[in-house]
């Protein structure tokens, strides 16, 4: 149910001393969504992912997944980080972990899975991201488009109801990148809510449902894809994407 909304944001503002990252922002995500963040880099797009998964608390403003606000006690916090996870554009593994034992790390320490369960999962989801033949291979023996993508079957193995993924193909070689976005396309099409912050243009405007431009910590510009790319209302949107097309 596309209607069905997960996480709603609500005058969310980050300061970082007197400088002000983030600026009364308001959105929801609805299940089955993908959405995808643009923007100039600064303009709080990072940092409004760490604040929706709690990474970075909020200055103010309030968090609600399924309609409940997120508390402030740790253990709700990791509740709720179980359910919304996030992949990050350095990976994040255990660099003293096999690519199995990163993807079945979690699933143990967190959800109790027995052995045999976390390592079905992780086999699954590392076969689903093209990694299954890596399975004992250290994080050092990886090419970064691999190590992204044990990153994302480890998020996977979590069966989160929402993914957040922060500018996952920026750390990459170019050639790099389209293994890593030729995944995240098929992740879109199983119904996976996802929220990405991203400069790829190409691959925002082919699988999001909507797409996000900020703008000086302010969202400004809230659409579909084919009315963001073809006919935004903002100025400054216009302007960035001229800039783009011109590239």
């Amino acid at each position: 149910m596309k209607n069905e909304e997960i996480i709603r944001v609500e005058e969310l503002s980050k300061s970082f001393g007197e400088h002000e990252v983030l600026r009364k922002i308001d959105f929801e995500v609805n299940r089955g969504e993908v959405i995808c963040i643009l923007g100039s880099s600064g303009s709080g797009k990072s940092t409004l992912l760490r604040c929706i998964n709690r990474l970075e608390k909020p200055s103010y403003g309030r968090v609600f997944f399924h309609g409940k606000e997120l508390g402030k006690s740790q253990k709700e916090i990791n509740s709720y980080r179980s359910k919304v996870g996030m992949v990050f554009q350095s990976f994040n593994l255990f660099n003293n972990m096999t690519v199995l034992k990163n993807c079945m790390e979690c699933t143990r320490k967190v959800l109790h899975l027995p052995k045999e369960e976390a390592y079905d999962r992780a086999i699954l989801h590392l076969k689903s991201v093209g990694m299954a033949p890596y399975i004992n291979a250290l994080p050092a023996q990886l090419s970064g488009g691999q190590k992204q993508r044990v990153a994302i079957a480890r998020g996977l193995c979590m069966n989160p109801e929402v993914l957040l993924f922060d500018e996952p193909t920026s750390a990459l070689d170019p050639e790099m990148v389209g293994e890593v976005l030729n995944v995240m396309k098929s992740l879109s099409k199983t119904g996976l809510t996802m929220l990405i912050v991203t400069h790829e243009m190409g691959f925002a405007r082919d699988v999001s449902d909507r797409v996000l431009f900020m703008d000086k910590g302010y969202i400004v510009e809230d659409a579909p894809p084919e009315k963001f790319f073809t006919s935004p209302d903002n100025s400054r949107t216009k302007e960035f994407l001229s800039r783009y097309m011109a590239g």
